[in-house]
């Protein structure tokens, strides 16, 4: 079973959320967390949010355990540009372009337990070869042996 979050917007530059995000791929949720915690970067934290709201709705809405969930796959992509402008002398402008990002995450599990449904009562059904052979059984017995030969 596979969970799908999502953040949107965040506004930090794709390229520092993807050093953090390179930390934590395929590794499993509580080292995961451990190394997110621990993490100076500034968009450290918005992940780790990101990777404990996974974790709950995990918990919550599929009944799955924690310690058997690792991070599949997490991707950043970039988000839209805030364009602004810096004054500069002789009445110029340079442009000051403010980056947002997306990051999306999946979570995955390494031993998924098949959960067991009741069983419900088998029907012995006969190999096909048998059905065939008594159909041809019964043919023979519409067929009386007196009308196979004939009268003279």
């Amino acid at each position: 079973m596979e969970i799908k979050v999502k953040l949107s917007n965040l506004r930090t530059s794709p390229r520092k959320v993807r050093q953090v995000v390179d930390l934590v791929r395929g590794k499993r949720v509580a080292e995961a967390q451990s190394i997110l915690l621990f993490t100076v970067n500034k968009s450290a934290r918005p992940v780790l949010k990101l990777l404990n709201s996974a974790v709950a709705s995990a918990k919550h809405d599929l009944h799955l355990d924690e310690s058997n969930l690792f991070i599949s796959k997490i991707t950043v992509d970039e988000g839209p540009k805030l364009k602004r402008w810096h004054p500069m002398s002789r009445g110029r402008a340079y442009p000051i372009i403010k980056r947002s990002s997306h990051i999306a995450l999946t979570l995955s599990e390494t031993n998924p337990m098949i959960k067991e449904q009741p069983k419900a009562e088998k029907k012995i059904e006969k190999p096909k070869s048998q059905i065939t052979k008594s159909k041809s059984q019964k043919k023979q017995k519409k067929i009386s042996p007196k009308s196979k030969t004939k009268k003279v």
